[in-house]
């Protein structure tokens, strides 16, 4: 059977550690409100947008100039019937040498077409990466969500009942 994990793929003129670096500097293409360390291995750290999406991830693999991975332990939807359709998915980029260019592709393990925020998420996610951190990597200025004016809202995540 075909793979249907959601991937994205970009390509950029600027080394395989510039593009690592701007992958683990997720407030610079993801989201400015991220609480909690993106570049070191083990480290969990929450995503928030508003009260409509709330994950939290763990950095669970970290080869430098090559891999980053996280994995969603928690997660909630404001949208969706199934509030936490990504527990449990993965967050990879690999990064390779294309001849001259450098390769990051962009892989949502487990983020395929029957979950009900996929239309949704490969929209965000085909914008996150193909401009946001293409921008990042390419200008050193991504288009991340910004932080708002009373940063993570811990209120909500107890709301949610997940873990702050």
């Amino acid at each position: 059977m075909e793979k249907q994990d959601f991937t994205a793929t970009i390509l950029v003129d600027q080394s395989p550690n510039e593009a690592f670096n701007a992958i683990t500097n997720v407030r610079g293409w993801w989201s400015e409100a991220i609480e909690g360390d993106t570049d070191i291995l083990n480290a969990e750290s929450v995503y928030h947008y508003r009260d409509i999406h709330y994950c939290k991830m763990k950095l669970i693999e970290l080869i430098p100039d090559q891999k980053v991975a996280w994995l969603i332990l928690d997660n909630y939807f404001k949208f969706t019937t199934d509030k936490s359709e990504w527990i449990g998915t993965k967050l990879v980029f690999d990064i390779s040498k294309k001849g001259a260019q450098t390769a990051v592709t962009f892989t949502h393990e487990g983020l395929v077409p029957h979950y009900e925020c996929y239309v949704i998420c490969r929209e965000a996610w085909t914008n996150y990466i193909k401009e946001s951190l293409y921008k990042l990597i390419t200008t050193g200025k991504g288009e991340p969500n910004p932080k708002e004016n009373d940063g993570f809202n811990t209120k909500l995540a107890k709301k949610w009942k997940l873990e702050a």
